[in-house]
C-alpha cells in the first residue's frame, strides 16, 4: 500500500494535490504519527553494542531482546490492545528464557510496530536504566536529540 509521511503544510499541499488527480473511487486511511525514525534504531543498535561490550559474555542481540522485553514490550502492551492480548497469550506463559529467546532468535515485532513518541519513551528508559547501572552510552546526535526533546514535549502537552 502506498504511503507518505506528512510533515509540513507543503507536504499536505503536494499529498492533496496528488489526491485530486486520482481517479475516483478511492479508499484512504492514515496514522496519527510516524513510524520510529532510522537514526532511531541505529543509535538503538549502537547501544546494544556498547551495553554488551561493557557487560561483556552477552551480544548486542541479546542485550536488545532484553530491552524489547523489559523496556518495549511494556509500552506497547499499554499502547495497543492487539499488542498486549497476543502478549498475554504468546509471551507471558513463557519463562523468561523462551521469552529472550522469542525476541532475539524469532525477531518478535516490539520496536518496529512503534511510532516515533514510543520510540523516544523506549530510549529514554534505555538511558535511564543504563545511567542507574554506570553503563556509558554514546550520545544522541544533536538533530535526533532535538528531534526527541520535540516529541517529549508533544508527549507532556
Amino acid at each position: 500500500m502506498p504511503f507518505r509521511v506528512i510533515d509540513t503544510p507543503a507536504d499536505l499541499l503536494r499529498v492533496t494535490g496528488f489526491l485530486g488527480r486520482l481517479k475516483l473511487p478511492l479508499t484512504l486511511s492514515w496514522v496519527q504519527g510516524r513510524d520510529r525514525t532510522t537514526q532511531q534504531n541505529r543509535l538503538q543498535w549502537l547501544w546494544a553494542g556498547e551495553v554488551a561490550e561493557q557487560l561483556g559474555g552477552c551480544t548486542a542481540a541479546d542485550v536488545q531482546a532484553e530491552w524489547k522485553l523489559d523496556i518495549g514490550c511494556p509500552i506497547m502492551r499499554e499502547q495497543s490492545e492487539t499488542f498486549s492480548a497476543a502478549y498475554e497469550t504468546m509471551v507471558a506463559p513463557l519463562p523468561r528464557e523462551s521469552q529472550i529467546i522469542l525476541m532475539r532468535d524469532l525477531d518478535m515485532g516490539v520496536t518496529r510496530l512503534m511510532k516515533v513518541p514510543q520510540m523516544v519513551r523506549y530510549m529514554d528508559a534505555i538511558q535511564r536504566q543504563c545511567a542507574e547501572n554506570g553503563i556509558r552510552l554514546t550520545e544522541p546526535d544533536p538533530e535526533l536529540a532535538k528531534y526527541q526533546r520535540r516529541y517529549r514535549a508533544k508527549e507532556a502537552a
